[in-house]
């Protein structure tokens, strides 16, 4: 019997691509629960465990904002990382046309295009950190620092208080 083979995303690739060390955990899960709920479901520290906000700013660039899955954006401190005057939330039905990615599947690694992206600051507070894999029921753990090397992004304080 053949051995069944690990469907490796995009995401996935690009790490292997890039000799980044990461893991990979999957989990049965058919449609879009929102992260914390994840997290829970998986044992798993909310505070560690990160999901990616896209963005378009006034300039109609678009930014990406990976944030704690416990936390909301403070999308002035966020358009301020990005030198932009503002920056809104983009559409849930846009977000596979913009990214390539689905709703609850959506990673900063491998998007259709390289946006500018900007990691919170809490994420250096852990040695690693989770990540959608790039589809709904699989994620990626690894160090914060891969995370930004891997998509050129940086760190700044975005989250609301």
């Amino acid at each position: 019997m053949a051995k069944e083979k690990d469907v490796k995303t995009n995401a996935m690739r690009i790490l292997d691509r890039n000799k980044v060390k990461y893991r990979v955990n999957t989990y049965e899960c058919e449609e879009f629960h929102d992260g914390v709920s994840i997290a829970e479901m998986l044992g798993q520290d909310p505070d560690m465990t990160f999901k990616t906000l896209v963005t378009q700013g006034k300039s109609k660039d678009f930014y990406v904002f990976v944030i704690p899955v416990n936390r909301e954006i403070d999308l002035k401190a966020a358009a301020a990382s990005v030198g932009e005057k503002s920056v809104e939330m983009i559409h849930v039905k846009d977000i596979n046309k913009i990214t390539g990615y689905i709703r609850g599947g959506c990673t900063p690694i491998g998007m259709k295009k390289q946006f500018v992206t900007v990691v919170d600051n809490t994420a250096k507070n852990f040695d690693e950190i989770i990540i959608s894999g790039g589809r709904i029921g699989s994620q990626i753990f690894l160090a914060p620092d891969d995370l930004v090397k891997v998509t050129k992004a940086k760190y700044a304080d975005i989250l609301a208080n």
